[in-house]
């Protein structure tokens, strides 16, 4: 068998004594994936990121997916990458790629390509000028905020006429600014896996009512679903814009005003793969790992 490390963050493995709460989604996600890695004659170990120790000579592969609380120390991270692959580790998805995707920047790169993205403002230092700002240029009255390195809805608020922040800082980093889109509390938010640019499958995600924020660790629900042939055309022209594909990505994307799906977020990092919604990706990945790695 070969040895294929798994970035984990520190809480998310088991015996962490502040062990996360959303940590049974990493528990099912590495019994799929290694129950499909087996048959390639993959073994997966999920190691911290952060541990110094690690001799990372003695794995075939590293897969950074859950890696999930890079975002406070990100420098480090992709540091931690660059290590690796200069031990001549293979990395995936590659340290050049995450580094694109961990500043969501990279939104203007796919948009300049053709792909419908939601309109955003991105201030590097947000006070409250930058949020009347966003709502002038964006004819709205509901805008959301949000980091440029981060996830998980960490940090995001909402802001709209009834709540606009006193004068000054909002956001102590670079920010984004985004109008509210009102589907995704209507309808929800899709994301669409795809494992070496094939298409595995694709989930609506819904909050709770009264909330906007589909995570599960907000009272969010997620639905397997069979995409429309237009919707699935738009998720795969994300990655079409992509010089190569990755070895796993997710496209999440939300229904705009003119019906057309608008990419909200393309996550080659470490996205979490929904692999109860489509359990066939750990075979799908197992087998694409072991073609990258040419066995």
């Amino acid at each position: 068998m070969t040895e294929i490390a798994l970035l984990t963050a520190a809480n998310l493995v088991s015996g962490a004594t502040d062990r996360r709460s959303d940590a049974y989604l990493f528990d099912i996600q590495l019994e799929i994936l290694r129950g499909g890695f087996a048959p390639e004659g993959l073994e997966l170990t999920p190691v911290r990121w952060t541990d110094a120790a690690t001799d990372w000579r003695r794995f075939g592969a590293v897969l950074v997916n859950c890696a999930w609380d890079y975002q406070d120390q990100h420098e480090a991270f992709l540091a931690t990458l660059d290590r690796i692959a200069a031990l001549g580790v293979p990395v995936f998805n590659d340290p050049a790629t995450v580094r694109w995707n961990i500043r969501k920047t990279y939104l203007r790169e796919i948009e300049a390509k053709g792909v419908a993205v939601i309109p955003t403002l991105w201030p590097e230092a947000p006070t409250a000028d930058d949020i009347a700002e966003a709502m002038r240029v964006f004819g709205a009255d509901d805008v959301v905020l949000k980091r440029q390195v981060g996830g998980g809805a960490r940090a995001q608020v909402r802001y709209n006429r009834a709540n606009l922040p006193a004068p000054g800082p909002v956001m102590d980093r670079p920010g984004m600014i985004q109008p509210f889109i009102p589907s995704i509390a209507s309808e929800g938010e899709y994301s669409f896996l795809f494992v070496d640019g094939d298409f595995s499958h694709v989930l609506v995600k819904r909050p709770k009512s009264g909330d906007y924020r589909i995570q599960e660790a907000y009272g969010g629900t997620s639905e397997a679903i069979d995409p429309t042939p237009a919707d699935l055309a738009a998720a795969s022209s994300v990655l079409g814009a992509l010089a190569e594909a990755p070895l796993y990505a997710r496209v999440d994307m939300v229904r705009g005003a003119e019906g057309g799906l608008l990419l909200m977020e393309l996550e080659v990092l470490e996205p979490y793969l929904y692999p109860r919604q489509g359990p066939q990706i750990g075979v799908t990945l197992g087998k694409a790992l072991s073609r990258r790695l040419g066995r």
